[in-house]
């Protein structure tokens, strides 16, 4: 018996923004921000802002566009927002559960399978639009899956890779057969759109992932997983229930809405972040395939996380050498930007191309914690 990734589905919001379409409206509130406080700038008591461009945008991160649940909020220099409407939970499906199932579907179509012959479902996210029930639970249901389980789980950018090798455990232990690993997306909500330095980084989209045992192997079997964390406050999210306990306790209401919240969104440190990631994304991965006695010069595919195209070039070069084929590390994030978790699935369901039986393959993942995840596939013959 092996234990195997099946099949794999994508869905992708129907709405898309181009760089040139985001950065027109950055730079209207730029010029609206240093208008309206001109006279703080010059007296040097308020920073300027400065304008964003299409080119930067491109040339820091390999970014060119991303997808997004709503396009009208972002691009309305009042708001620079998604808007998206609320709904009565019970109902009718939340926007994350619409988006898992959308892609779960997919994947089941791709397998021959339906809801009911799955054993459990997890949601791995960087963000969760409520704490409880589980959206695992609430898809779970969506699909028709009776009996069985759900939960969800957190690790940032590197939620894919672990909710694989949970799922890869749930069935090693017994608990499950059949497990569904869903990355569900809505990650233009907690962006600050208004900040030079990570208003481009991000899209909306969901993955899902099917990882069964079989007697018969097909797809790529998973032959280990290796996972690593690490304290860093390099890359945050800090906005949370807690926010109305400490609007009491700054003297603001509770329900003080207009708080500040930028410094509460998505930050990071990015030339930290790059040059304390790569080298142990690198080594970890090395390490991976020492461990399983495989030279890297087998590795025919690493489908990594799309958090910056520089990123993906050096860990590629780091690991296979630095004439290595940069085919062996496609790219979406072109099209998809940075997805969080869904990034590396993205990638893998999109460029499987020259992988024949018994080409080794790595997904890894890493982000905010700091997180690594790495999952070693085989190809199999079917």
């Amino acid at each position: 018996m092996a234990i195997c990734i099946t099949a794999t589905g994508l869905y992708t919001p129907p709405h898309r923004i181009s760089n040139e379409e985001l950065v027109a409206v950055f730079n209207q509130y730029v010029d609206r921000y240093n208008a309206e406080h001109a006279d703080a700038i010059a007296a040097g008591e308020v920073e300027a802002l400065q304008h964003s461009s299409a080119e930067f945008i491109e040339k820091a991160s390999g970014i060119k566009s991303r997808y997004v649940v709503d396009k009208s909020g972002i691009l309305d220099p009042e708001v620079m927002a998604p808007k998206i409407p609320a709904r009565k939970l019970g109902e009718e499906l939340s926007v994350m559960a619409e988006m898992g199932v959308a892609a779960l579907q997919q994947a089941l179509q791709a397998a021959g399978l339906t809801g009911q012959d799955l054993d459990a479902v997890i949601v791995a996210s960087s963000n969760f639009q409520r704490a409880y029930p589980a959206i695992a639970i609430e898809i779970q249901q969506a699909i028709g899956m009776t009996g069985g389980f759900g939960f969800d789980m957190n690790v940032a950018c590197s939620a894919a890779t672990f909710g694989i090798a949970q799922a890869v455990g749930l069935i090693e232990t017994g608990l499950a057969k059949r497990v569904a690993v869903l990355n569900i997306e809505i990650t233009s909500a907690h962006l600050n759109w208004r900040n030079r330095d990570s208003h481009f980084i991000f899209g909306d989209v969901a993955m899902a992932t099917l990882i069964e045992q079989t007697a018969t192997p097909h797809g790529y079997e998973v032959l280990g997983s290796k996972l690593f964390t690490e304290f860093s406050t390099n890359i945050k999210n800090e906005f949370g229930f807690l926010d109305r306990s400490e609007n009491l306790a700054a003297g603001r209401a509770a329900d003080d809405y207009n708080a500040p919240v930028h410094d509460k969104l998505f930050l990071q440190e990015g030339r930290k972040v790059f040059r304390e990631v790569c080298p142990a994304v690198s080594n970890l991965i090395l390490a991976q395939l020492a461990e399983h006695h495989i030279d890297t010069a087998r590795v025919k595919k690493l489908w990594l996380h799309q958090a910056n195209a520089n990123m993906v070039d050096l860990i590629l070069r780091t690991v296979l050498g630095k004439d290595a084929d940069k085919s062996i590390a496609p790219l979406v994030i072109d099209e998809f930007a940075n997805t969080s978790s869904a990034s590396p699935m993205i990638v893998f369901h999109r460029h499987q191309e020259g992988m024949t039986a018994g080409d080794i393959g790595v997904i890894c993942s890493f982000g905010a914690g700091y997180s690594i995840g790495s999952i070693l596939v085989k190809k199999c013959a079917q």
